[in-house]
């Protein structure tokens, strides 16, 4: 059964469900409903303040009774003349845009659309110290990656003066990135939470409609000839499901998918339409790949991809979280360290049930590498551990085993 009907299953059976069923104290204490916080007492800046499991259970505590209430209706769309794109130059340099016009800038720039396309949806907007070097994080770990041959050849042609790269992260390794793959490409990143200002437009945005303008987007480029098949969208947080309806106009337009959507840390959705199915899930493209960092915080609990990575398993946020923006932004980290050349498997995955199952080496199914390098073959959840500072991945998983099909093997 599709992930789609399962959710219409539950639609299907929480209708059916009695009233008493339903009431806001079968969820929450009448304490905690009387002192919940409206979205007008909610900013970005608030939870940021907050202890991670403070802020946390503020989330929880709004998104179960916009649940139960289905009072929050989406009614936020940003103009598209007013979301920032910024097209990334191989040097560095950043082409300025608005998502109704970057197309035409973006075929304007030598050899675009030649190679890989990464366009990256942010969910956040970069008013905090945290959030602004995630992203900064994974711009460079791009230019390093559509980069690589040049650096390569300038290492080469130093190597007697130097034996050292000139790291910019600790994320890096010194000698690895030498001799890794070289892979030409084009980055834009889409500011969505550029125009997210308040944590009202955030909770209100209407995932949908603004999925559709940027699927719009995908549909300009593909007809002025850039294949779909070397398009990968990544969505950050509510970004992530606004890629998931990019794709899923994509796919209603033109009758073909988006080769990749990378979910990264999906969030819950406080604002429904009643009885529709919204966000991003597995079909929005060919493959669609997962990690959650705050499952149990800003993020959402659910599978969303054909293969959804728990990085300490489900959890309000992963080791060296201390609040829920830098929780969900930690999976923007390690999507960025895995780009980077030379640690593209630098997250090492098993399959299982649990993170308890994992350090048990109970896992079962083939390892797998969580980030820019994951196969498209793979379909479930996967557990893995992290460290609490970058470098974040550990290379090496817990598990020393690999268990394929029912079969256990020594490695």
């Amino acid at each position: 059964m599709s992930l789609r009907l399962c959710l219409l299953a539950c639609l299907v059976a929480a209708a059916c469900a009695s009233k008493s069923e339903l009431k806001p104290t079968n969820w929450l204490s009448a304490n905690e409903l009387e002192t919940a916080p409206s979205l007008n007492d909610i900013s970005f800046e608030r939870l940021e303040s907050m202890p991670l499991q403070k802020g946390a259970h503020m989330v929880e505590r709004m998104y179960h009774i916009a649940q139960i209430n289905n009072e929050l209706t989406p009614s936020f769309v940003p103009s598209a003349s007013n979301i920032p794109v910024r097209i990334i130059k191989a040097n560095g340099d950043r082409v300025d845009a608005k998502l109704n016009n970057y197309v035409e800038k973006a075929f304007a720039q030598p050899r675009f659309g030649q190679d890989e396309v990464t366009i990256v949806l942010t969910g956040l907007p970069q008013t905090s110290p945290t959030i602004k070097k995630a992203m900064y994080k994974l711009e460079q770990a791009y230019l390093q990656r559509y980069n690589l041959q040049e650096q390569q050849k300038h290492a080469l042609q130093n190597q007697q003066k130097s034996t050292e790269y000139e790291s910019t992260s600790s994320e890096e390794t010194a000698d690895e990135w030498k001799n890794a793959q070289t892979i030409a490409g084009d980055l834009i990143i889409i500011d969505l939470g550029d125009t997210l200002t308040t944590f009202q437009r955030y909770a209100l945005l209407d995932v949908s409609a603004t999925g559709a303008m940027v699927g719009h987007t995908l549909i300009e480029l593909t007809n002025k000839g850039v294949p779909q098949e070397i398009i990968h969208l990544i969505g950050q947080g509510i970004g992530a499901h606004v890629a998931g309806a990019a794709g899923q106009e994509y796919t209603g337009h033109t009758g073909h998918k988006l080769r990749r959507i990378t979910g990264l840390d999906p969030s819950k959705l406080l604002a429904k339409r009643r009885d529709y199915l919204v966000g991003l899930s597995r079909g929005d493209a060919e493959f669609v790949d997962v990690i959650h960092t705050s499952s149990l915080g800003m993020g959402t609990p659910m599978r969303c991809g054909d293969v959804d990575f728990y990085p300490n398993g489900p959890s309000q946020g992963t080791p060296g979280s201390e609040n829920v923006i830098e929780a969900v932004v930690r999976a923007t980290r390690y999507f960025a360290e895995s780009v980077r050349p030379g640690c593209e498997r630098n997250f090492p995955a098993v399959a299982a049930k649990s993170l308890k199952q994992y350090k048990q080496n109970d896992g079962f199914g083939k390892r797998a590498y969580m980030g820019i390098d994951v196969d498209y073959d793979l379909q479930g959840d996967y557990m893995l551990e992290v460290n609490a500072k970058s470098p974040f991945g550990k290379r090496a998983p817990a598990q020393k085993q690999i268990s394929y099909h029912g079969q256990r093997h020594e490695i």
